[in-house]
């Protein structure tokens, strides 16, 4: 083996066994008998151990195991693997345009995006992957191993052999086809429109943040404005997991006057703290806007809908987002690789830092929690709102979900609603996209699809019954009556599957007309017919709906609560002053 791999490794993993973290204090002289231990020990299994070392394989395995002690973020690129950090921040990546999954022993192409190379060939969702270019996709091939083949140069072919199921004729059938890669495009603003029903409400998803984000949106936005119909606007950032914090800070230039704070990130070294300013002059600073949250809704996104309450700018609603705070750079390294580092934090406009969890804090088994709410501290928006640091953005309104079950879980996790729809789509062509509603017939369809003896599912009930049992024997009252008590109520509640769907009948439609849509329609109609029924967008439209409304939750507090917040404030800063003092 050569000796600078040798030496990498030891270096990886002495990182890995310390922590990055512990490094600040440790001296020099311990770090390097650290590193000549680990070379020594590294260099006697090479020349002694029985069988011989992947090299390749145990570095890889020292550079995960120490970043993995980190935090999630700080992550290694080898040069084989740039595409997929690339595709974040540029938007776009070379590819043929399909998502592919794992499911047991074989692959399927999970997701054919319309539009793309993948689904104009012919592509289907639910399709198995047999072969790529000649070479099997066999049990133990990895995800990311199939995924990297799949994807390459723009204008290059690859072949692919995939089995479809549920055919016609009942049959599986094989096909070949020939796919060119082309350069794959991700819209970061897949839908916008006006709300129908609605007094002029707009509506804009955003989905990532790359460098098109800020362009693509203000498009979009001036698009509505020039219609002269834009009233309000909704912003969507549910699932929106992030990206490159400009795009965050160019989409507030939109709404706030430029030069205005949005976001300050404090690095290791506080002499080379950064904050972000507005650069351009905005579009508008009084029109109304919702900013929609969930808790998919991470970093970039958590950037611009933060800066947006802590500014005082939007009402934010739905549920409490992700809670990252942290922010990564890129640093190239050796051999065309590259990693990705968290290197800052950063605080929106109130000061607050929302980062929900502190991996430099560790359980004793290794393990993180979110920061409880106990333990936040308050600050305030610019005109003296309440808000919370410590654990994500919560919203101004707040969407309550409908509760789910297990049944609910088993039928999409399961895949039943997914391999139901493959089978409509693949028999079926397509209706009219317009008033489209899962029938009485489709739905006792998917119900004779479901086979009981593979369906399983935990039963609240059952539950219920198991721990009167237990607790009957325990507590000493395990007598024939109270036994016959227990006997007679879990024959009244005896689970039918049957009636257990049609129970759960309103959500399963709604799971089987998201799926059926992504089948049979383009992104942009998937995304206006799901919001015909959506909470959040019912929630929305509440607020901005109702001029009064909205001013009450942006106004400014009364001046016995601003009292009262200040008096709290300052006896929370008095306490800590107090403890630092003993």
């Amino acid at each position: 083996m050569k000796k600078s791999q040798i030496c990498v490794l030891a270096a990886l993993t002495a990182l890995a066994g310390g922590g990055a973290m512990t490094f600040a204090k440790t001296g020099k002289a311990d770090i390097q008998r650290g590193l000549t231990t680990f070379n020594e020990i590294y260099k006697e299994l090479n020349t002694s151990y029985v069988d011989t070392l992947d090299a390749k394989k145990n570095i890889r395995m020292a550079i995960d195991a120490m970043l993995g002690n980190i935090d999630p973020y700080t992550e290694y690129y080898s040069e084989e693997e740039q595409d997929e950090i690339n595709s974040v921040s540029s938007g776009e990546y070379g590819g043929i345009g399909s998502t592919v999954m794992r499911r047991d022993t074989v692959v399927e192409f999970s997701e054919p995006r319309w539009g793309t190379p993948a689904r104009k060939t012919g592509i289907r969702h639910g399709d198995i992957l047999l072969e790529i270019d000649g070479t099997a996709i066999t049990k133990d091939m990895k995800i990311t191993d199939v995924s990297s083949r799949l994807r390459g140069q723009p204008g290059t072919d690859v072949k692919v052999k995939v089995r479809r199921r549920w055919l016609p004729a009942g049959a599986d059938s094989i096909f070949d086809y020939t796919i060119t890669r082309q350069s794959i495009k991700i819209d970061p603003v897949p839908y916008t429109g006006f709300l129908p029903g609605t007094d002029g409400i707009g509506y804009i998803s955003v989905s990532t943040f790359n460098e098109n984000t800020a362009s693509d949106f203000r498009k979009a936005l001036d698009r509505m404005r020039n219609t002269g119909n834009l009233k309000s606007l909704v912003i969507d950032l549910r699932n929106n997991g992030g990206g490159i914090l400009d795009g965050a800070v160019a989409l507030a230039s939109n709404f706030v006057p430029r030069g205005t704070d949005i976001v300050t990130v404090r690095y290791r070294d506080p002499k080379a703290s950064k904050t972000y300013k507005t650069t351009t002059n905005p579009v508008d600073t009084q029109l109304p806007l919702v900013v929609l949250v969930n808790d998919n809704t991470a970093s970039a996104s958590e950037i611009f809908s933060g800066a947006m309450q802590d500014l005082d700018r939007a009402v934010i609603v739905g549920e409490r987002s992700f809670g990252k705070g942290l922010v990564q750079s890129v640093r190239p390294l050796p051999y065309n690789a590259l990693m990705k580092v968290t290197t800052g934090r950063y605080y929106i406009p109130s000061g607050r830092l929302i980062q929900a969890i502190d991996y430099s804090h560790r359980n004793p088994d290794g393990t993180v929690a979110r920061t409880p709410d106990s333990l936040t501290n308050v600050f305030h928006t610019r005109i003296g709102r309440e808000v919370r640091d410590g654990g994500g953005i919560t919203p101004d309104v707040k969407v309550t979900l409908p509760e789910g079950n297990r049944l609910l879980y088993n039928i999409v996790a399961d895949n039943w609603v997914y391999d139901f729809s493959n089978k409509v789509a693949n028999n079926t062509t397509a209706p009219d996209p317009e008033g489209f509603q899962v029938s009485d017939t489709l739905f006792a369809q998917f119900k004779a699809f479901i086979d009981p003896a593979r369906f399983k599912y935990d039963r609240a009930s059952d539950a219920g019954i198991k721990y009167m049992r237990d607790a009957a024997r325990i507590e000493g009252y395990e007598n024939p009556a109270v036994l016959a008590a227990i006997d007679t109520l879990e024959k009244l509640m005896k689970h039918d599957l049957q009636h257990d769907l049609d129970f759960n009948s309103k959500d399963i439609r709604r799971y089987l007309r998201e799926e059926l849509s992504s089948r049979w329609w383009d992104d942009a109609t998937v995304a206006r017919l799901g919001l015909d029924d959506d909470l959040y967008i019912r929630e929305a439209v509440n607020v901005l709906s109702d001029p009064r409304q909205y001013g009450a939750f942006l106004a400014r507090p009364s001046k016995d609560k601003a009292a009262k917040n200040d008096k709290a404030a300052k006896a929370k800063k008095d306490g800590k002053k107090a403890k630092g003092k003993k």
